[in-house]
């Protein structure tokens, strides 16, 4: 049977991708065969969140759950970002202390900024990640640290991989970027130390089989699920909560992330009637020309929604005539999954304290009293 004119061309564009990403398979392998020659060991035992695909796989709201689950059972835990974006993550830069922010998204990156209006614990973030790691542990400002977004980041030590999947995306048709969504080779799934196939609310989260024993080498397979939890809207810098009921609403969307049809898609599901859409780029600075744009858009609806990632940014910006709100999205897991992850970060985290305080009584000259 021929292909469609949309196929054909879908097809002939693929083709042309593959060979850069031939090349950049090329280049992670370099890449990851010198930095494993220099990888550091941060002060602190560190949890690293990430994936292998790109967007749209939670890892900002299960870093989130990660850390305050963390905290919930006494440990003092800290977050540590790239912070993308911001103009001061070149240096490390303690973004909250947990009681108060002391830096803007466009100094600290979006993400982060987001991360310290919904955590009570410390967030920081460096380019070189185990800046920002020593800098909460010179502070004595956490134990133990979750890393945003590091699976990637091969030239930190991580005490614990995990790695999310999401279970509509998969590992889409296998290819590394550009001819496909994959950030390293699937092979790199054998770093990681468990799995969490994550199930995004409204989208068709298609199984995924991993009976395959050379892909997950009997590691633990957890399952997540990513859903909407209220409305966030901000008064004077402040964030409150606000009943999610949207059924029913006309409303306008507003993102600027790296695939905001999964956005569309929750807003959908939660029966709004979504009338307009503004698709900016992931991380985009808003300006007041944008801002002009969307309270155009809000004449046509009742509401703006927004990402809670954005919010941070238009917070500046917004009009009282507007009614912009956040979709804040929250992580549950089944009981049995949540208990047995943590129990894996917990254990590890511990024996990682203690190898690290023996570390430190050899280098003081305790090993002489040791023997």
């Amino acid at each position: 049977m021929p292909l469609s004119a949309p196929a054909r061309v879908h097809r002939l564009s693929w083709m042309a991708m593959t060979p850069l990403s031939v090349a950049y398979r090329g280049i992670l392998a370099a890449r990851s065969a010198w930095w494993k020659r220099f990888a550091l060991t941060p002060q602190l035992p560190t949890v690293s969140v990430g994936n292998l695909t790109t967007g749209g796989n939670g890892k900002t709201p299960f870093t989130l759950f990660l850390a305050a689950r963390l905290r919930q059972r006494g440990l003092r835990v800290g977050i540590v970002s790239r912070g993308y974006g911001g103009r001061a993550s070149r240096s490390p830069s303690l973004v909250s202390d947990g009681q108060s922010i002391a830096m803007k998204p466009q100094e600290a990156g979006d993400e982060p900024v987001m991360m310290a209006k919904s955590f009570d614990g410390p967030v920081a973030v460096a380019h070189r990640r185990i800046g920002a790691i020593n800098l909460l542990a010179t502070n004595a400002l956490a134990e133990a640290v979750v890393l945003d977004d590091g699976f990637q980041h091969v030239r930190l030590r991580r005490d614990f991989d995990l790695l999310l999947i999401n279970r509509c995306v998969g590992l889409g048709n296998g290819w590394l970027l550009p001819a496909g969504p994959l950030r390293e080779p699937r092979g790199a799934i054998q770093r990681a130390d468990a799995l969490v196939l994550v199930e995004s609310f409204g989208a068709a989260n298609d199984s995924i089989d991993f009976s395959a024993s050379d892909i997950i080498r009997g590691k633990p397979v957890l399952r997540a699920r990513v859903q909407p939890s209220s409305l966030t809207y901000s008064e004077n810098g402040n964030w409150h909560e606000a009943p999610l009921i949207l059924d029913g609403r006309q409303v306008a969307a507003v993102s600027g992330i790296a695939n905001s049809v999964g956005f569309h898609t929750m807003i959908t599901a939660l029966g709004a009637n979504v009338v307009r859409t503004l698709d900016y780029p992931d991380h985009y600075d808003y300006g007041v020309s944008d801002w002009k744009n969307i309270h155009a858009a809000a004449q046509q609806a009742e509401m703006v929604i927004t990402t809670e990632k954005d919010l941070v940014k238009l917070e500046r910006l917004a009009t009282p005539e507007v009614p912009l709100y956040a979709l804040r999205l929250k992580v549950t897991m089944e009981a049995q999954d949540e208990s047995q992850l943590l129990s894996l970060v917990m254990e590890r985290i511990s024996g990682a304290r203690r190898a690290r305080e023996l570390r430190a009584f050899r280098v003081q000259g305790g090993n002489r009293q040791w023997h």
